[in-house]
């Protein structure tokens, strides 16, 4: 199994637009894409900043590419969701899941 991570920054005051964009956009279209396993949206206020990871699930990088493309490297932001942020991952990360409970 196959861990995408991708982050963003954005203000307090956003999180939520975000989180309700998470929740109403996103999470459909992920869940219509064969391995696609699951995904968790975390979030942290800092100060002034909020920090937002958002940690996907796939059952393989054959499942990660039919999601992100040939460049499965290359975070997927609507334009929608990058107004809300002050910064966000344009390059995301891929890790094997070696262990789990």
């Amino acid at each position: 199994m196959i861990a995408r991570y991708w982050s963003a920054r954005a203000t307090p005051a956003n999180l939520s637009a975000y989180r309700l964009h998470f929740e109403k956009n996103v999470i459909p279209e992920l869940k219509i894409i064969s391995g696609f396993v699951r995904a968790d949206l975390l979030t942290r206020v800092a100060g002034k900043e909020a920090e937002i990871v958002v940690l996907s699930v796939w059952d393989s990088m054959e499942a990660v590419t039919a999601f992100a493309g040939p460049d499965p490297e290359a975070a997927a932001v609507a334009p929608a969701a990058a107004v809300l942020f002050t910064d966000y991952d344009r390059r995301v990360r891929h890790f094997e899941i070696a262990a789990s409970v």
